[in-house]
């Protein structure tokens, strides 16, 4: 069994054992009506606890399509223990209601098998959730927190790699040459659904965005010399079209360097100059124009196994 495995099963174990606890001091479900019984319904609710959380796990793994994993990002561990947390409390609450119902009606009527009854169990698992929940975020916060520089780390490594290699030369020579495009200076007309176009040099666009019934086109202002190729142009122009994103997904599709990462923005990755990235959200600051793109969370996986 490997650590990530004993790691899991100890945090259940702790989990449900808290659940436990709580019940014998609160005692609901009509528990103070019972003597040395007591101790053995508890005994009871913690099988039925474990059982459920290794049910979840079943679930989540074969059903839901997420496995345990420790090495697909922090945002993808929070998002995983949200939905354990989503499927085992209503599970959990259902077992023990029929626990209440089967084994605990007898001395108190309303353990009987109701609505009333699956509902007051849901509201009680649902607070001790939240509860353990709040826990083991705080115990792995300074965790969590290393993951995520590490996580952006990598990420940054291999935007540069990835910038490097579809350019075949130095970054600050060519200032992004994107794969697809065979000249640093090669062009590309935009065109709206009127009369309005722009014509750049498909390096120089920096991100798209959308504005209403418009788009919105930055990208750097044009050298003016070839004399001038290495030195830093931080002039950034923008231009509207009237057009939709996916027009522009469209004329842009040759160019596999430039992505949808958001409903309203399509960016040149090549043209990003750092990624910021946590649990909450992650962003492109783009070069030039320092602006902070984000990055839509259907997006954030298909952009991970584009720089990988």
């Amino acid at each position: 069994m490997n650590k990530g495995h004993k790691e899991t099963i100890n945090t259940r174990f702790i989990s449900t054992t808290f659940m436990v606890l709580a019940i014998a001091i609160f005692k609901p479900f009509g528990l103070e009506v019972w003597q040395w019984q007591a101790y053995v319904h508890l005994l009871a609710i913690f099988a039925l606890g474990l059982f459920s959380c290794f049910l979840t796990e079943l679930i989540l793994r074969y059903i839901v399509r997420m496995p345990r994993s420790y090495d697909r990002g922090v945002s993808y561990i929070i998002s995983r223990n949200l939905r354990f947390q989503c499927i085992n409390t209503p599970l959990v609450s259902l077992l023990i209601c029929l626990y209440r119902h089967f084994a605990m009606s007898d001395l108190v009527e309303g353990n009987k098998l109701s609505l009333t009854n699956y509902l007051e169990t849901l509201v009680i698992i649902a607070f001790l959730s939240f509860a353990i929940g709040l826990y083991w975020r705080f115990k792995y916060r300074s965790r969590y927190l290393a993951a995520e520089l590490e996580e952006t780390r990598l990420l940054n490594e291999q935007l540069k790699k990835l910038q490097s290699s579809t350019t075949g030369v130095p970054q600050q020579a060519t200032d992004g040459l994107l794969s697809g495009s065979t000249y640093q200076d090669s062009q590309i007309t935009l065109e709206g659904t009127t009369n309005e176009h722009v014509t750049l040099e498909i390096s120089h666009l920096l991100y798209i965005e959308a504005v209403g019934n418009y788009v919105k086109v930055l990208c750097k202002a044009k050298r003016q010399s070839r004399a001038l190729a290495l030195q830093e142009n931080n002039e950034v122009h923008t231009h509207m079209l009237r057009a939709t994103m996916k027009q522009m997904e469209d004329e842009l599709q040759a160019y596999p360097m430039i992505v949808r990462c958001h409903r309203a923005f399509m960016v040149n990755l090549a043209q990003v100059e750092q990624i910021s990235s946590n649990s909450r959200a992650m962003q492109l600051v783009m070069r030039h124009s320092h602006d902070a793109i984000p990055v839509s969370r259907s997006n954030i996986s298909k952009l991970k196994e584009l720089l990988e």
